[in-house]
This record gives structure tokens, C-alpha cells and sequence, in this order.
């Protein structure tokens, strides 16, 4: 009887895609929309997207390209800056950088543990 192998580096890789598919996009971009909402712009807040909901998050074709490649892309956080900044330059700067200071918290806490 003919059994299947497993590669257990293939699957452990697909698994830890997986998990980062699960819990840094969403981190990543709840941080977008946290950080904005904080610098006055509530347009992410209301939509919903200070979540850690992977569906709040998921751009089907980019979570599968995370999945299947090792990268991708999820939804836009949407943000008015223009509108509801103080300082329009400044804030959506400290907003995109939000999203990958996260990331690197997020890896430097998974590496202590």
C-alpha cells in the first residue's frame, strides 16, 4: 500500500505562512488604522478596520499570493488625511510607519518568546 509523503519543511513553511497571514497583516494594518484614528482621522475606526479580524483585512488574491509565494498584499487602510489631519505630511507619514514598526515589535517579541 502506497502511502503519501509528507515534506515536513513544506509543510512547516506553508504553516508559517499561514500564521503570518493570520496575525502580522492584520497587526500591520491595524496599526495604520490605530495610528491614524489617534492623529485625529476616524475614517479606519469607523470602517472597522482597527481590528485584528484577519477578514477585516483580507485581499483574497493577496492573502493567496502570501499563502502559496511568501508575499502579498491585504486591503488599504482608508485614511482622509487632508481632511482630518493637523498636519497632513507629518501624520500620514507617522501612519504609514505604523504598519511595518508592528511588524518589527511583533518579530521582536515572537523572537524573546
Amino acid at each position: 500500500m502506497e502511502g503519501y509523503i509528507i515534506d515536513w519543511n513544506v509543510f512547516a513553511m506553508y504553516l508559517a505562512r499561514a500564521i503570518a497571514v493570520l496575525t502580522a497583516i492584520p497587526l500591520h494594518e491595524s496599526a495604520h488604522a490605530y495610528v491614524s484614528y489617534k492623529l485625529g482621522d476616524p475614517t479606519a475606526k469607523n470602517a472597522g478596520r482597527i481590528s485584528m479580524n484577519p477578514l477585516h483585512h483580507f485581499d483574497p488574491m493577496g492573502a493567496l499570493c502570501m499563502l502559496l509565494v511568501g508575499f502579498g498584499w491585504a486591503k488599504p487602510v482608508p485614511i482622509a488625511a487632508t481632511y482630518r489631519f493637523k498636519n497632513p505630511k507629518r501624520d500620514m507619514a507617522i501612519s504609514a510607519a505604523a504598519g511595518p514598526i508592528s511588524n518589527v515589535l511583533f518579530a521582536y517579541v515572537l523572537m524573546i518568546i
